[in-house]
């Protein structure tokens, strides 16, 4: 009977609450799919690590540390920096980049779409953050999970927690997030406007060299970005190689899987009461979301200053600015979403893809311009 009164002495009002979140993390996953791969590990791991005296994170017993499993995910995984690396091999190798070489001037929506990025870090040091946490905190605008994960490790772990709950919850909320941002910043003319698509060949020399000339330059430009960047662009030279299908697709479905249930719970070792449930976690939450909102501002903006200087025939719908983030496919088809119902016979799919898949390297980029500068 004492062992139950102890147990129940070590709950705190914390971690009934983390619970709750654990349960909500499961909730949004099932009921309604926001990014169920990840956050139903998290849900769950969350739970387990807020339990009373739980045995699945570190725990002080007789003088003595005893090691707890998600602990040790997040040590072997985070900490070293391995898990977020693989899961960029993965993301690698589902990324197309076709429809961005045939259309290369996509690749600017996916630089200028990471303005959140470096706006939110400018308002996280005025609130009051060290360079290092706002880093880690605007890095939620690269609306790139492994990412985010990677440098906020990198630079402040402390805060891990929000920081991956905050980039995958808004990464499956931008069909929510775009819409009325795009629609405040655009008139129903410019949502109409028709951009022809011209479907060039892009050939398998050019498929093969991009990852290889893309990983080199980015290493020149910011050494530090090279593992970030080089990780990808291996999974994508899997995937265009055309001899290494077998590798290809086990980066696709059995790394992927294997690795996100392990990310999961490495991520919820961090979720505990204590840690997580204070004013800081909601401020961190919150700018993820104005994050967002000035990541899809940034690439509106940038596509109608662009269209001050093209022929009208050649100019580009402004929404197409908006899908230059990494969350894919969810914002291209955001983007073709809200074209059609401008007008039902525009199609902006594959220019928004192209965009997209821009935006996959520019947040990369991105993060790596961080840990340059400031690592």
């Amino acid at each position: 009977m004492d062992f139950f009164i102890h147990t129940f002495e070590a709950v705190t009002w914390q971690n009934l609450v983390m619970m709750c979140v654990g349960g909500l993390l499961i909730y949004l996953a099932v009921k309604k799919e926001f990014e169920p791969n990840l956050l139903l590990p998290m849900g769950f791991g969350t739970i387990l690590v807020n339990l009373p005296l739980s045995s699945a994170i570190d725990q002080i017993a007789g003088g003595k540390l005893i090691e707890g499993a998600l602990s040790m995910f997040f040590k072997i995984g985070i900490a070293t920096e391995i898990m977020p690396l693989l899961i960029l091999i993965a993301v690698g190798a589902m990324c197309d980049f076709t429809p961005l070489l045939a259309n290369p001037k996509m690749f600017l929506f996916g630089l200028t779409a990471q303005m959140g990025i470096f706006l939110t870090m400018g308002l996280a040091l005025f609130l009051g953050y060290d360079i290092y946490e706002a880093a880690s905190i605007g890095i939620i605008g690269a609306a790139d999970g492994p990412t985010s994960i990677y440098v906020s490790t990198r630079f402040a772990p402390n805060l891990l927690g929000p920081i991956s709950v905050a980039a995958y919850t808004y990464m499956a909320l931008v069909p929510l997030i775009q819409p009325p941002v795009i629609l405040a910043l655009t008139t129903k003319n410019e949502r109409r406007m028709k951009m022809p698509y011209a479907d060039r060949p892009v050939s398998r020399r050019m498929l093969i060299l991009f990852p290889i000339l893309i990983t080199i330059l980015g290493g020149i430009v910011a050494p530090a970005s090279v593992s970030l960047l080089g990780f990808v662009m291996f999974g994508n030279l899997l995937r265009v190689s055309g001899v290494t299908d077998r590798l290809s697709n086990a980066a696709q479905n059995e790394l992927a899987n294997i690795v996100t249930i392990l990310l999961g719970f490495a991520i919820a070792a961090t979720m505990t009461g204590e840690k997580f449930v204070n004013v800081n976690t909601l401020v961190i939450i919150a700018m993820g979301l104005v994050a967002f909102v000035l990541d899809t501002a940034g690439g509106v903006l940038t596509a109608k200053l662009l269209n001050l200087f093209l022929p009208k025939n050649k100019r580009i719908n402004p929404m197409i600015g908006a899908a230059g983030i990494s969350a894919f496919p969810m914002s291209a088809r955001t983007i073709q979403r809200l074209g059609q119902k401008a007008d039902p016979s525009n199609h902006l799919l594959m220019h928004a893809v192209g965009a997209n898949v821009a935006g996959q390297i520019g947040s990369v980029l991105a993060g790596g311009a961080l840990l340059a500068y400031l690592g």
